[in-house]
Formats: C-alpha cells, sequence, structure tokens
C-alpha cells in the first residue's frame, strides 16, 4: 500500500540562506551567523553526498507561488490539444518537445526550450527559437475568433516558461557555489556557466482516463462504425479534445484491482517515468501539481496528492530501501546528477529516482517543470580520483547491491533486482577523458538505444 511506503522529507534549505551561503562577501556577518551558515553548508554537502538522499529541497522563494500556477496548469492544456494547434502554439512561443505527441499510449506529454545563459554581472537568459506573436499568427487570429480564444489561453506560455525557468537556474547555481566553496575550487559553478546552456522541460503525467479518452478521440475521427463505449463531445471550433461523457468508462482493464492493490513501487510497469540518473550536474524541479477530472459533465480540479508525497521516489543505496519524496507545493527539489557526482569525485552522490502512479486514481494527472543544469558538451571527465568502487556498481555504492543485503520480503528484493536490471552501470557509460556529449551519448543509448536496458519498458 502507499502507505506503507518509507516518506523522505528532504532538508528544507531557505532562500535566504541560499544566497547568503553564495556570496563572495561574508565579511558583514557575525561570528554567530558565520557559525550557523557553517553549520547550514555541512548539511547541505552530507545531504548531497554519499551518505544522504542526494536532493534537497529550497523553500522561501519570492513568486514560486505565483509562476507555479501560472505555467503548469498549461502543459496538461498542451498535452490535450490536438496536435495541429498544438504545434502551432508551441512554435509561436519557440518551443518544442523531446517525446512523440501523436503516440497516444505515451504517459508523458513534455514541452522543452533551451534556456541560454548569458554572462555578465547580472544572469540574465534568453531563448531560442522563433519569435512571440509573429504577423502570420496575428493574421489567423483575425480570420479565426477561435484560434484567437486559444491562442489567448497560451498567451503567458512563453513568458511563464523562462521567468520560471531563469529563477531555477539561479537556484542551481547558487547551490553549485555553495557546493564548490565546500569541495575548494569553482568546478561545479564553471562546469555550469561555460555550457551556456540549460534545457527547461514543461512535464505533465497522463492520467489513465486521459489515454482512452485521446485513443477515443482518435478512433472516432478514423471511423464512425460501431457502437462506441462511451460518446463524446468535442470542441470542433478550437480543434481542442475538450469532452464530455455520456457513459464514464471503465478503465479496470489498466489498474490493479482493489482486491489486490499493490504501493506504486511494487511494480515496473506502474511508473509514470522509469528508474534513471540525471547525468547532468543538477536537476531542479517544482513540486508537482495534480488535477483531477471529474466527469459527466468534465470538472478539472487542482487537487492536492492523495497521498502527501510527490510521486518522485529514489532508491537510497545505503538503506538499500526505495524512498518516497515529500514537499510541500511551494518548495523546490533540486536533485544531483551524475556529471556533478563525477566532478566531485565522488563527493556529491546522484540520485536514482522514478516516478510512480497513484494507486485507484485513474482520473488524476501530474504536472511538473523541471531544468537541468549541464557542463559544456565539449566539458571533458577525468576518471582520476573518482572512486572505483562507484563505477562498478550501478547503485554506485558498494551498498546497493541487492545481494549483500537480506531484505525481509522476497517480493521487494526482487523488485530491487529488477530495478538494477534497467539501469546500465556507470563503468559501461563512463570511460577516462570522454566528453559530456560523449557521456550524454552513450548513457542515452544504453537507456534507450535499440538494445538499450529500458528499449521496451
Amino acid at each position: 500500500m502507499e502507505a506503507d511506503a518509507e516518506i523522505l522529507e528532504p532538508f528544507h534549505l531557505h532562500f535566504s540562506d541560499l544566497m547568503q551561503l553564495s556570496s563572495s562577501s561574508s565579511s558583514s556577518f557575525s561570528s554567530t551567523e558565520l557559525e550557523r551558515l557553517d553549520s547550514i553548508s555541512r548539511t547541505i554537502m552530507e545531504t548531497l553526498g554519499p551518505n544522504g538522499p542526494g536532493l534537497l529541497a529550497i523553500t522561501g522563494v519570492l513568486k514560486s507561488s505565483q509562476l507555479r500556477q501560472s505555467l503548469l496548469p498549461l502543459s496538461r492544456k498542451l498535452a490535450l490539444l490536438s496536435n495541429d494547434d498544438r504545434h502551432r502554439i508551441l512554435k509561436d512561443h519557440g518551443l518544442g518537445s523531446d517525446v512523440p505527441l501523436k503516440n497516444l499510449d505515451r504517459s508523458v506529454s513534455s514541452f522543452a526550450l533551451k534556456l541560454k545563459y548569458v554572462q555578465n554581472p547580472n544572469l540574465e537568459l534568453s531563448s531560442g527559437g522563433s519569435n512571440f506573436g509573429d504577423e502570420g499568427s496575428c493574421i489567423i487570429k483575425e480570420k479565426n475568433p477561435d484560434l484567437a480564444s486559444l491562442d489567448n489561453e497560451f498567451k503567458n506560455l512563453g513568458s511563464s516558461f523562462k521567468e520560471l525557468g531563469l529563477c531555477m537556474m539561479e537556484l542551481g547555481l547558487c547551490l553549485a557555489r555553495v557546493c564548490d566553496k565546500a569541495l575548494g575550487g569553482k568546478e561545479l559553478e564553471q562546469s555550469i556557466l561555460e555550457s551556456c546552456i540549460a534545457k527547461g522541460r514543461l512535464i505533465h503525467y497522463h492520467s489513465i482516463l486521459e489515454n482512452l479518452i485521446l485513443k477515443e478521440v482518435s478512433r472516432a475521427k478514423g471511423s464512425r462504425k460501431g457502437p462506441a463505449k462511451y460518446q463524446l463531445q468535442l470542441n470542433c471550433g478550437a480543434r481542442k479534445a475538450d469532452y464530455c461523457f455520456r457513459e464514464a468508462p471503465n478503465p479496470t482493464d489498466s489498474l490493479t484491482s482493489k482486491g489486490n492493490e499493490r504501493s506504486c513501487r511494487a511494480s515496473l510497469s506502474n511508473l509514470w517515468q522509469q528508474w534513471h540518473y540525471d547525468y547532468g550536474i543538477f536537476t531542479v524541479l517544482t513540486s508537482p501539481m495534480f488535477i483531477s477530472q471529474c466527469h459527466s459533465p468534465v470538472v478539472e480540479q487542482v487537487c492536492p496528492s492523495p497521498s502527501g508525497h510527490t510521486y518522485l521516489q529514489i532508491f537510497d543505496p545505503n538503506k538499500n530501501n526505495i524512498l518516497m519524496v515529500k514537499s510541500p507545493p511551494e518548495n523546490f527539489i533540486v536533485q544531483v546528477g551524475e556529471s556533478a557526482d563525477i566532478l566531485s569525485k565522488g563527493k556529491l552522490h546522484s540520485t536514482l529516482h522514478s516516478v510512480c502512479r497513484p494507486i485507484d486514481q485513474d482520473n488524476l494527472s501530474r504536472e511538473t517543470f523541471v531544468v537541468f543544469m549541464q557542463p559544456a558538451w565539449s566539458k571533458t571527465f577525468s576518471i582520476s580520483g573518482y572512486p572505483t568502487e562507484n563505477l562498478r556498481s550501478t547503485g554506485h555504492h558498494s551498498g546497493s547491491c541487492v545481494e549483500e543485503v537480506q531484505v525481509a520480503e522476497q517480493e521487494t528484493q526482487k523488485l530491487y533486482q529488477q530495478i538494477h536490471e534497467v539501469i546500465p552501470p556507470l563503468s559501461k557509460r563512463f570511460k577516462d577523458g570522454m566528453t559530456f556529449a560523449e557521456f550524454s551519448r552513450e548513457t542515452t543509448k544504453q537507456y534507450y538505444g535499440v538494445k538499450g536496458l529500458q528499449s521496451n519498458t
């Protein structure tokens, strides 16, 4: 059961403390304040280090709640647009996608934009892509009021994306400075700045109900023959996948029956996102937003997590256990990636994680925004000083080997073994002298390539 899952409440780093710790000047601080900040710095390194979970939460960021509420609901709206309308909206705002959006079985819809650093005394942000509101779009709006209304619904997409992205990039950069001070040097900060870019990704995790609806919409468009399992009314003016039910679908074929309920961590198949490591330096995430769709008629409603946690789960190699991450809506979560693990010579610990689906919640979707901070593609990695035991183990640490730990429940032990079977070991992806581009390419190949461990998961 989900309630039985062990909950992780990450260390909360207040934004004001992060700013003070990352400041280059500490002469104005009292001895008491310096001692307090030093204690926080040690806690950060312990939290992100080999004996910690490899992630923390940042709280107290101004405007974070407003920006999150403005941007996150747009991910679901984009995911449910017709392909033509979605393509036009994304093009107008300079966004793209890195998942096949025509795949009706997709569990995730992702909308991405490269966020560029401009190195000057004040960190600024720009974005690639087409200009907003170009003349062609304006002509279309004048001719078609439905499209004008649809465009107005997404008018803040690009600006909200970039503003929230800039905020999250600043958090990651400041945290890199804090870690560099503890490690000695400026390796992490310089690696981030030298890359010139970060990748922002607005992600919608589909509910099971949505996938059924999308398939029915597609089927109904292709053929009117035969009785429909349920009937849909489409808003054809804007060609959105808006709908209402005459009869609610029965998605029990896609769900575990109540008599056999299991925790969302009890299967590799009941996942929104499969187990993996991020291979950049830091991944900065908003706490997720959940949207429930009530039918007859359809009502969309932002709701709290049904379990109280984020459904982000991490594998703790020290405990050989899965932990569910709990974080308030206004917080940001920062995870350590494999590049930071390598650059810090193992003093920072990359996080093995996945996103699980809630049990018996077929009408619940999940929205989040993520910024991936990475080194320059030409950044060269060195194996010198990196712990060899981290290379040999799939979990990067000797404690993660399933054979070395006696797990009480046989089913749980089997799950842990399955997790490690779909994670390509670092030793097979990371070679001395490899550039970040080569590491990225090899990692992607071994996860998702033709013969990748997760090519069919």
